[in-house]
C-alpha cells in the first residue's frame, strides 16, 4: 500500500458517508487530527473515549481496572452506535475499538473510516509516561499488540501513514481522498453536543 490509499472505491450502492471514523493505535493523533478535521468540516467532533468518560463519570483506566476490558468494549459499541447517528460528525475512536466486528459495521454503515498509521517508534515516543492509556506497556508487548491490530486497521476505507506529517498535513491529505460529496454534507445541528 502506499502512504495515502483506498481500500474500496468505488462504494457499494447504498452505502452512506455521513460521518468520517478516525482509526488506528493509541498515539497516532486520532483526536488532534479529529478535531482540526471537523473544524475545516463545519462538523461535530468526538472522542469516543472521551464521551464514554462523560457518560460514565469514570476514566477508561478506571472502567478498565474496575470493571475488566469486555465491560469497557460494551460501552465503546454502545456509545458509537449512539453517536454515529449524527450525520455530520468526525469521530476520534479508541485504539482498539475497529477491532469489534460490530463496530466496524456500525463504521461501514455510516460512514467513512480512515486508518492513521504510525511506526512503533513514533508511538512509543508519544505514549511513555502516559498513565490514561490502560494498555500501554513496554515495547515488545506494544509491539505484539499493534501487530496483531493491524490486519484489522488494514480494513479500514482509508491509510495515511502520519510520520512526518503535522495535524494540519494529515487533515489535508484525509480531505484530499475523501469521496466526492462529502465535504458537502453538515450536521443536523452544526456545532450542537452529541
Amino acid at each position: 500500500m502506499t502512504p495515502e490509499t483506498t481500500t474500496g472505491y468505488p462504494e457499494p450502492a447504498g452505502r452512506r458517508y455521513s460521518n468520517i471514523y478516525l482509526v488506528g493505535f493509541m498515539g497516532t493523533g486520532k483526536s488532534s487530527v479529529g478535531l482540526r478535521l471537523a473544524e475545516r468540516l463545519g462538523w461535530a467532533f468526538c472522542d469516543l473515549d472521551s464521551e464514554i468518560e462523560r457518560v460514565t463519570g469514570e476514566t477508561v483506566s478506571d472502567i478498565f481496572r474496575d470493571r475488566g476490558e469486555t465491560r469497557f468494549r460494551r460501552l465503546e459499541s454502545d456509545e458509537l452506535r449512539r453517536v454515529s447517528a449524527s450525520p455530520g460528525t468526525v469521530v476520534a475512536l479508541g485504539g482498539g475499538a475497529f477491532c469489534s466486528e460490530e463496530n466496524r459495521r456500525v463504521t461501514a454503515e455510516t460512514g467513512t473510516s480512515v486508518w492513521l498509521d504510525a511506526p512503533l517508534d513514533l508511538i512509543m515516543a508519544r505514549c511513555e509516561g502516559d498513565s490514561s492509556r490502560p494498555l500501554f506497556g513496554d515495547r515488545e508487548a506494544m509491539s505484539a499488540l499493534l501487530e496483531s491490530r493491524r490486519p484489522v486497521y488494514e480494513l479500514a476505507d482509508l491509510r495515511i501513514e502520519i510520520e512526518g506529517l503535522a495535524v494540519e498535513g494529515i487533515a489535508d491529505r484525509i480531505l484530499a481522498l475523501l469521496p466526492a460529496g462529502i465535504t458537502q454534507q453538515r450536521p443536523l445541528r452544526p456545532g450542537s453536543p452529541l
